[in-house]
């Protein structure tokens, strides 16, 4: 039976105040094919163009290339034909040429993890045509040597193939300029690009056994399926698995017609952004390169300019140039082509208004006209975040749940790191400078290759240039440094985009891979030097240099103050001691969801104390041990409920397998014997005794307080005996005692009554009263299915959705590691549960629990106090279930709050 193919539209055209489709289509058209057909409309110069859907991705995924192509193959003829009408060219020709860019397109933002071919249609024969219709020959040969460069990189996989060589390319490149004593690439002369174009070519059939196609549509099918094969590449994956994006997506592919920024000195391209990327400060800003094409400025190869004669005098003084040199040498664009800057900057003015968000844009100037490549909304740093966010409501460009909305609440765990300590600053010595490209504190271990940054704790990848295969040794170092790239390199962009403190174009460093070495003024830094970096200022510094906590305050502290407008959910703290107890508070947290009693018995004067109740052979020997405990536990919580004054505490009873409190190695276990006066033999027959084959499904939890209810008589004696402590001083205080890992009602039964008739002990002993409350941890799944037998007896829930996890899927949350990022990859699981709620499997049961408990206690108190309680997705799925708090550590708590407020935003525009 014949295969009907669905006739759908693939390929989507815009360009010459036309387009197809419009800003809204991100998911189908992708972030760059949205926006070029968005400002097509508006009138915006972009080179005309078509777009050829995600979807199209998808199904090459599926099909293969053949048949894809076979699809849109009538279509992009159709499209590239319309260009040609446009521009006045024809695709192919050997008199007129059409020569266009290949671009990729995903629906979010990924810069440089994908791939481009620019120049694509030039060859042999049209090379010569471009250079009689330009009468510029250099240019021609120019555009034709980049083409073979990147083809051969993109389509043809000419690759580095070790990390100690440089592109096999610029290889070539660089042994001709030095041959020729020359510098700059603008240097080579015509004759010098034709012998590059010559030993490129030679240079790929060498290494690839292919030549390079002279067939126009053989090079436009190539970068085609070329860029949908970058979406599965490794950079890509790595990126989208960082951010959290769907490998499903796909990206589109936009091909355009090639403008030229390259054509002499009064053409150029550049990249800007609306507002400053780094600070958020409301200044038109970016760089631009004359004579260039866009890789150019991105590349870091050529140093670029700045774009206005304020960011060029901002430079000059940071790079410490006279203001003679600077116009001299480094003039704006601001200054040297005024009308063209005056068209750009009412372009950015009506981008900016037209998306309301920060944009940043590509663009080419092509003999005196101006182009736009692209806009999109601008990546920009936590503290630049939260600041156009602001800004732009008390503009009155967007309302107050739209400036909400625009907070991406993870980005915010860059503001609340450490900072350098000026006082330590003021003593440090600064061996460079360069340009702030993205701002923050970071001290570290010098590495010069990305694969190697995990041999130190903290380490600072230090490189001539970063291309996109550096992504995850930029991910995982402290900070970032380069000798060459302006404000818009590689690593000036994705550095801001993942919150990291990066220097760029540090021009004084004098890098050797092979030796790994640094030298700066004659100075040799290696491998393992410490460094640290102010990506504020630019100033690179020897040595470690001290930090000091961050502060909630401007524009930070008015967007949470925002936030607590809004939401519905409490925000609480996890938080074992008086000090993580402050800054979660400090960090607005309306209480404490978690505190872990067992974290405060592993000191050195109280661990000794618990191994004695451990080893103790009767209940009175346990009971003396427990005495000593108790003071300092009492002591603990009077100071958790000092931090906390006026807010509610949950205190975990003893939760973990006594094994973890016990030495296993035989010179511990000596010392252990000694300390307390007992046999060697006693104590290692009682070590093997709590040996258990599956500890997190065996002793613990409320089943110590069973067995051994002098544990919990303890605890709750402590607790209430600081309550009445710390109300005797004014502070008033609710304790909520929190009965962990309950199956039955039968077990919730047998511990409260414990913690009940304890504490009437210590009401009658000290003639007073404090309020308290007595609830469970939900955390098996079957306390979930029988919460209505629990939440007849229980005033609170708290979901433990670490252990739930665990239990419901049946992974060790320990051991997940092995194999969880197989099953990433694979697909098998779209996200790691343990990071974000399960909501299908996970979520049901905890949907099971709120629904049973409130319908016998319609007052039942709940939240959660995993290690989901700081995750956006998370948090918004417990606004949807009616939880009345989330708890997470106390840095996440301004995720938490920003996060609470979308979600009931969100549920708001759901039920309107």
């Amino acid at each position: 039976m014949e295969v009907i193919q669905e006739i759908k539209k693939r390929v989507y055209s815009f360009g010459d105040r036309e387009a197809d489709g419009n800003a809204t289509m991100k998911n189908l058209l992708g972030g760059k094919g949205a926006n070029l057909a968005e400002m097509s409309k508006i009138g915006i110069p972009v080179p005309p163009g078509f777009t050829i859907t995600t979807e199209v991705c998808t199904e090459y995924n599926k099909l293969g290339q053949e048949a894809t192509v076979n699809l849109i193959r009538e279509e992009v003829r159709e499209s590239v034909k319309r260009i040609g009408e446009i521009m006045g060219a024809d695709f192919g020709s050997s008199s007129n040429p059409l020569l266009i860019s290949v671009r990729s397109g995903a629906r979010v933002s990924m810069p440089g993890m994908m791939d481009t071919v620019l120049n694509l249609g030039l060859n042999d024969v049209t090379v010569e045509a471009l250079a009689k219709l330009t009468g510029n020959d250099r240019f021609a040969w120019d555009s034709y040597r980049r083409f073979v460069q990147m083809y051969g990189g993109v389509v043809m996989g000419m690759k580095p193939e070790s990390k100690e060589e440089i592109d096999p390319f610029e290889a070539i490149m660089e042994e001709i300029k030095e041959d020729k004593g020359i510098e700059l690439d603008t240097d080579l002369t015509t004759e010098d690009l034709k012998t590059l174009v010559f030993r490129f070519k030679e240079a790929i059939t060498k290494r690839t056994g292919n030549t390079l196609p002279q067939d126009p549509w053989e090079q436009l099918w190539g970068a085609v399926i070329a860029v949908f094969n970058s979406w599965n590449g490794d950079r890509a994956v790595y990126y989208r698995t960082m951010n959290g994006y769907p490998a499903d997506w796909g990206t589109a592919v936009n091909v355009q017609a090639m403008v030229y920024g390259n054509m002499g000195e009064n053409s150029g391209t550049g990249v800007c952004f609306t507002r400053d990327a780094g600070t958020g400060e409301n200044v038109f800003n970016g760089e631009y390169l004359i004579n260039a094409q866009g890789e150019d400025v991105v590349a870091g190869v050529r140093t670029p300019q700045q774009i206005t004669k304020l960011g060029s005098e901002r430079w000059a003084e940071l790079a410490q140039v006279t203001e003679e040199v600077r116009r001299e040498t480094y003039p704006s664009l601001e200054e040297i082509m005024p009308s063209i800057y005056k068209e750009l900057f009412e372009i950015q003015r009506r981008l900016e208004i037209h998306y309301r968000n920060m944009q940043d844009m590509e663009f080419t100037i092509q003999n005196g006209k101006l182009w736009i490549l692209q806009t999109r909304d601008g990546k920009r740093t936590g503290a630049a975040m939260v600041k156009i966010a602001m800004d732009m409501l008390k503009e009155r460009l967007i309302n107050e749940q739209e400036a909400l909305l625009r907070v991406e609440p993870v980005k915010l765990d860059e503001l609340l790191h450490p900072i350098f300590d000026l006082t330590a600053l003021k003593s440090a010595t600064a061996i460079a400078q360069g340009l702030p490209a993205s701002p923050g504190a970071a001290t570290g271990q010098i590495v010069f290759h990305s694969d190697e940054v995990e041999k130190f704790k903290h380490a600072i990848l230090v490189r001539v240039e970063t291309s996109p295969e550096d992504l995850e040794g930029m991910h995982r170092a402290k900070g970032i440094l380069t000798a060459r790239g302006g404000m818009t390199s590689h690593a000036a962009v994705v550095a801001r985009g993942m919150g990291k403190c990066c220097i760029s174009g540090a021009g004084a460093l004098k890098i050797n891979y092979k030796t790994r070495t640094m030298v700066i003024d004659g100075r040799e830094f290696h491998e393992g030097d410490w460094i640290s970096l102010n990506g504020s200022t630019g100033n690179i510094y020897e040595g470690k240099i001290a930090t000091k906590e961050p502060e909630l305050t401007g524009e930070f502290a008015e967007i949470m103050k925002l936030s607590d407008k809004y939401r519905t959910l409490k925000i609480r703290t996890n938080a074992d001691t008086p000090a993580d107890a402050l800054v979660g508070r400090n960090f607005g947290a309306q209480g404490i969801g978690l505190t872990r009693t067992e974290h405060m018995f592993f000191e050195v004067d109280r661990i000794k104390a618990m191994r004695e109740m451990i080893l103790a052979s009767s209940t009175k020997g346990r009971k003396r041990a427990l005495d000593k405990l108790l003071p300092m536990q009492r002591s603990d919580f009077e100071g958790i409920f000092e931090a906390m004054d006026g807010t509610a505490v949950t205190i975990r009873l003893l939760d973990p397998p006594l094994h973890e409190f016990v030495p296993h190695q035989l010179a511990h276990q000596k010392e252990l014997a000694e300390d307390l006066h007992v046999s060697l033999e006693m104590v290692k027959a009682k070590v093997a005794d709590l040996e258990e084959f599956n500890p997190m499904l065996g002793h613990r939890g409320c089943r110590l307080g069973i067995t051994y209810p002098e544990i919990t008589e303890m605890q709750t004696r402590a607790i209430i005996e600081a309550a009445i402590n710390v109300s005797e001083k004014g502070v008033q205080m609710k304790p909520e005692i929190m009965v962990p890992l309950v199956g039955t009602i039968e077990e919730f039964r047998a511990q409260k009554e414990v913690i009940d008739k304890t504490a009437e002990l210590v009401f009658a002993e000290r003639n007073t009263k404090v309020e308290y409350k007595v609830g469970t941890m939900i955390e098996i799944p079957r306390a979930a299915l029988i919460a209505d037998q629990i939440a007849n007896e229980a005033q609170f829930f708290s979901f433990g959705t670490n252990d739930l996890t665990q239990m419901t899927y049946g992974y060790s949350r320990d051991d997940a590691g092995k194999f969880m990022p197989i099953y990433l990859d694979k697909n098998i699981l779209k996200a790691d549960p343990f990071e974000t709620i399960d909501q299908k499997g996970v979520g049901t049961l905890m949907r099971i629990g709120v629904g049973r408990g409130r319908e016998v206690n319609p007052w039942l108190k709940i939240g959660i106090c995993g290690e989901h309680g700081g995750d956006p997705a998370s948090i918004e799925f417990c606004n949807q279930l009616g939880m009345d708090y989330v708890s997470c550590s106390p840095f996440r708590v301004p995720i938490a709050r920003i996060s609470a407020a979308q979600a009931a935003i969100k549920a708001q525009a759901r039920n309107s």
